[in-house]
C-alpha cells in the first residue's frame, strides 16, 4: 500500500498489528491449555482475560503517564514488553508463571491504544489524520486475526510452546521496526498537572446522559465478543465437528467482515443516525448467537459470521459516539470506553467458562443472550438520548 510508505502510518499499522497478535494469539490454544495444565475451561480462559484486565486498569494510567513522560518511548517500551512476555508465557513451566507473564503483557500493552490516538491526534495534519487512524485500526484487526490463526496452525504442527515463541520473536522485530520508523513527537508538551484534574474529568464523563451508556454496552458487547470466540473452539473441537486446530483457527477470518462492517455501520449512521441504527445491529448480534445453536456446521459458520459483522457494526456506533459526546477531556472519555471494553472481556469471558462447563454451549448462549438483551435495551434506550450541540470551543480544537 502506497500509505504505507508514510513512516508514521507504517508505524502505527505495524504497532497495531503486532500488539493485538500478542494479545489475542491465546485465544484458539485455550483448549490446549487447558489439557496442558489440566485446567477447566474457565480456568483456562484466565491467560486471556487477565491480560486484557490488566490492560484495562493500565489504559488511563498509561494515557497519563504519556502526558508526562512522552508518546513514542511508552508504545516502544509496550510492544517491546509484550514480545518478551509471550516468549516467557513459551518457557512457563506452570500455569501461574504463565498467568503472570499475560498479567505483565496486558500491563504493558495498555501503552498502546489510547497513547496512540493521543500521538497521531498530536503529530498528524487533519487532512491526513482519517487515514492514520484508520490504519491503525486496521492493524489491529489484522493482528488479532493473523494472530490467531498462525498461533493456531503451529500449535497443530508443531505445539502451542512453539506458537508463542514464533509470535513473540516476531513482536521483537516489530518493536523494533516500530521504534525505527515512528519520527520523534515534534508537539508534543510534557503536562505534570493532569494528574490532579483526572477526578473532575471522570465526575464530568460519568455525570453525562449518554456515557455511562456507553460504556456499559462496551463491557457488554465486547464481553459477548470475546467470550464467543472462547469458547467455539472448545466445541468445534469436540463432536459431532471434531476439526483440526488448525481449522479451528481459521474461523478467526470472520474477522474480516469487521473491515467492511465497520465502514458500513458509519455510512448507515450518517444517514439513519446512530440511534436509528444501533439497536438494529445488536439485535443482529442476537440472531447469530441464537443460530450458533445449530448442530449443523455451515449454520454455525453463518451465525459467528452474522454476529462478528454486527459486533463491529455496533462497536464502530458505539466508540464514535464516545467521542461526539465528551464535553472536553476527550482522550480520558476514550481512555474510559476502552477501560470497560477490556474489564467487559474479563468479567464476562471467564464467566462464559463456567457456564461452558456446567451447561455446554447452550449455557454460553444464555448468558450471552442475557447479556446481549441488556445491551439492546440499552440502545433502544439511547433512542431518546437528547443530543449536544457541539461547543464552539471544542469545534475550533477539532478543527485545528
Amino acid at each position: 500500500m502506497r500509505a504505507l510508505r508514510h513512516p508514521t502510518n507504517r508505524a502505527m499499522f505495524l504497532g497495531g498489528f503486532s500488539g493485538f497478535a500478542l494479545l489475542y494469539v491465546v485465544q484458539p490454544l485455550l483448549p490446549l491449555l487447558s489439557r496442558e495444565f489440566a485446567l477447566t475451561a474457565a480456568q483456562g480462559s484466565l491467560s486471556l482475560s487477565i491480560s486484557t484486565a490488566a490492560m484495562a486498569v493500565s489504559l488511563v494510567a498509561s494515557s497519563a503517564l504519556s502526558d508526562r513522560f512522552g508518546r513514542k518511548p511508552l508504545m516502544v517500551g509496550a510492544l517491546a514488553v509484550a514480545a518478551l512476555m509471550t516468549v516467557l508465557c513459551a518457557l512457563a513451566g506452570s500455569f501461574g508463571q504463565l498467568l503472570l507473564a499475560r498479567a505483565l503483557l496486558g500491563v504493558a500493552l495498555g501503552g498502546m491504544p489510547a497513547v496512540a490516538m493521543a500521538y497521531l491526534g498530536e503529530e498528524i495534519d487533519a487532512d491526513g489524520l482519517g487515514l492514520a487512524m484508520g490504519l491503525y485500526i486496521s492493524g489491529s484487526a489484522c493482528g488479532g486475526m493473523v494472530g490467531r490463526m498462525l498461533g493456531s496452525v503451529l500449535s497443530d504442527f508443531y505445539s502451542w510452546r512453539a506458537a508463542l515463541v514464533v509470535l513473540g520473536l516476531a513482536g521483537l522485530l516489530a518493536a523494533l521496526e516500530f521504534w525505527r520508523s515512528l519520527p520523534v513527537s515534534r508537539r508534543f508538551r510534557a503536562g505534570a498537572g493532569r494528574w490532579r484534574d483526572l477526578p473532575h474529568a471522570m465526575r464530568r464523563h460519568c455525570s453525562d446522559a449518554g456515557l455511562p451508556w456507553l460504556f456499559a454496552l462496551a463491557f457488554l458487547l465486547m464481553g459477548c465478543m470475546v467470550s464467543a470466540y472462547n469458547y467455539i473452539g472448545y466445541r468445534l473441537l469436540a463432536a459431532p465437528f471434531s476439526l483440526r486446530q488448525s481449522l479451528v483457527g481459521g474461523i478467526s477470518l470472520l474477522y474480516l467482515l469487521g473491515i467492511y462492517s465497520s465502514v458500513w455501520a458509519g455510512k448507515m449512521a450518517d444517514r439513519h443516525g446512530r440511534r436509528g441504527v444501533l439497536w438494529l445491529v445488536v439485535a443482529a448480534m442476537l440472531a447469530g448467537l441464537a443460530l450458533t445453536l445449530s448442530r449443523a456446521l455451515p449454520l454455525v459458520l453463518l451465525g459467528m459470521a452474522l454476529y462478528t459483522f454486527a459486533f463491529f457494526a455496533a462497536h464502530s456506533m458505539t466508540s464514535s459516539w464516545v467521542g461526539r459526546r465528551a464535553r472536553g477531556a476527550p482522550a480520558l472519555a476514550s481512555a474510559l470506553y476502552l477501560f470497560f471494553y477490556y474489564l467487559g472481556a474479563s468479567v464476562i469471558g471467564w464467566a462464559t467458562g463456567v457456564l461452558w462447563a456446567h451447561a455446554g454451549w447452550g449455557g454460553v448462549v444464555a448468558l450471552l443472550g442475557s447479556c446481549l438483551l441488556g445491551a439492546l435495551a440499552i440502545a433502544l434506550h439511547l433512542r431518546r438520548l437528547t443530543p449536544i450541540a457541539p461547543m464552539l470551543s471544542q469545534i475550533k480544537a477539532e478543527a485545528g
